[in-house]
Parts: structure tokens; sequence; C-alpha cells
């Protein structure tokens, strides 16, 4: 298993690197968007899951409906990121909504539950092309680059610290109900490797921040990735889905590796635009 999760790690990083560096805002808009629709195929395999439906759902076109319009909508949101512009984002969310409505009126009378299935479906635009939206945000500025490997070396070093820390001096379970293999000392590990990633990459790369907020920066950053992590684990335990898929070798899907991230991005965009000015 760790070796599997290195190299995964030492095979996609590069690439990573020199499509954030050299691709261009285009191309990096390009790549989250193909992110983001294997994030969703694999969020639908939790939220639709054949354990949590009933029969006659999972036998009718309401899933696939749903499915389908989120598969419309969410690339359109992520360049809707790239061309900054908020209205469309918003627009979108708000027709997303509108249009899960219509399709629930056609299935209501032979399917109750299709009331469940929106919340499901609105929940994943949320969850993932939105939420995946913030990091194209923060790449489309100038000095985007360095904040996108900024964001990526304190969610990397939070969860890497974490699963490490926990391993070997995990006592006290944080979360059970959620995450049996998760442990408090686990998360302090997180905390505490986020804080020094961010000094770290703050000294040679981003000088100008002030180190007050940045302090709060990286602790917010930190909690909001384990949070993303814990609830992604909350998803897969209510559906009965142990990993999201089986893409990435040693990591499970790839929502499985960018559950952290999903909740740090938004966090890393309102403190990049407002407070680290």
């Amino acid at each position: 298993m760790h070796f599997k999760r290195w190299i995964t790690a030492i095979v996609a990083l590069p690439l990573i690197i020199l499509l954030t560096r050299k691709g261009g805002t285009i191309l990096f808009a390009i790549f989250i968007c193909i992110v983001c629709m294997i994030a969703l195929v694999e969020y639908f395999r939790i939220a639709f899951n054949k354990a949590q439906s009933s029969k006659q759902e999972a036998k009718n076109l309401s899933v696939f409906s749903f499915q389908l319009l989120a598969f419309i909508i969410s690339p359109i949101i992520i360049m809707a990121a790239y061309i900054n512009s908020f209205n469309i984002i918003f627009s979108l969310i708000v027709l997303n909504l509108i249009f899960s409505g219509l399709i629930s009126l056609r299935y209501f009378k032979t399917n109750t539950s299709v009331v469940e299935l929106i919340a499901r479906q609105v929940l994943g635009i949320i969850y993932i092309p939105l939420f995946l939206s913030c990091i194209v945000l923060i790449r489309n500025d100038a000095d985007g680059t360095a904040w996108i490997f900024f964001l990526l070396a304190l969610v990397f070093a939070g969860d890497t610290g974490a699963f490490y820390v926990g391993r070997l001096f995990g006592r006290h379970k944080l979360c059970p109900a959620v995450s049996p293999g998760k442990t408090i000392e686990g998360a302090i590990g997180g905390l505490i490797a986020t804080f020094g990633a961010g000094l770290i990459f703050m000294n040679y790369f981003l000088k100008s921040l002030p180190l007050g907020p940045s302090i709060l920066f990286f602790l917010l950053i930190g909690v909001a990735g384990q949070v993303g992590d814990l609830f992604e684990s909350e998803l897969k335990r209510y559906s009965g889905v142990k990993d999201s898929g089986s893409i990435l070798p040693g990591h499970g899907g790839i929502l499985d590796r960018i559950d952290a991230l999903l909740f740090a991005a938004p966090v890393a965009y309102f403190f990049k635009e407002y407070i680290l000015l």
C-alpha cells in the first residue's frame, strides 16, 4: 500500500507541476474539468449506490436524468471560473436546482424518493465543480501558479503528517463513527505538518504575506482538509462504499485523493482575495 501510494505520487506530481507551470490557465482549467468529471462519476457511484437506493429508483430514468444534468452543468461552472464570471457560476447553481425541480415533477408520481435525489445531486454540484472552481479562480491571478503550489503543499503536508503520525503514535480515536482509523494524534500531526510546510513555502516563495494572518490561514487549511477527508468518509460509510474508485493505485479514486483539497480550496481562495492581500 505504501509503495503504491508513493509510486503514484512520484508519477503524478511532475505532471501536475508541468501542467501548472507551463500549461497556462486554459489547459489548467481543462485539466480541472477532467478531474471534475471523474470525481463526479465517483461521487454518483457513492450517492446513488444501490445499497441505498430502492429498486423502483434504480429502474427508472430519474437517477440518470439528475446525473446527466450534473455532467452538463459542471464543466460550464469550471469554464465560467476560467473567465472569472461569478455571475455565470451563480446562475448555473440556480439553474441546476430549477431544472432538478422540473425533472422531479416528471418522476414524483412513481418515485417519491426523487426529492432525496435532488438533495444528493445538488450536494454533488456544490461539493465538486463549485469547490474545484475556486482552484481555477486562484490559478487565474498573476501569482496563481505560486498559490496553487502553496495550496497543494499545505494539503499534501497535512495529509501525509496526519497519516504517518497517526500510524506511529495514534491512540485516541478522532471520529470513530465516521473513520475508525483516524486519531487525535494524527490530526494534531497533520496540523503541525501543514503549519511547518506553510512557513517554509512562504519564506521562500511568498515572502510578502503577513505572518499573523498566514498562521491563521495555515491552521484553517489544515482543519478544512481534515474535515474534507472525514466528510468523504462519511459519505462512503453511509452508502456502504469502501473507496470512491480505483483509478489511482494505493489511493483509491480521484475523489479519495482530492477530498481534503475540495474543502481547502474555498478557504484558500477567500484568504487570498480578502485577507492575505
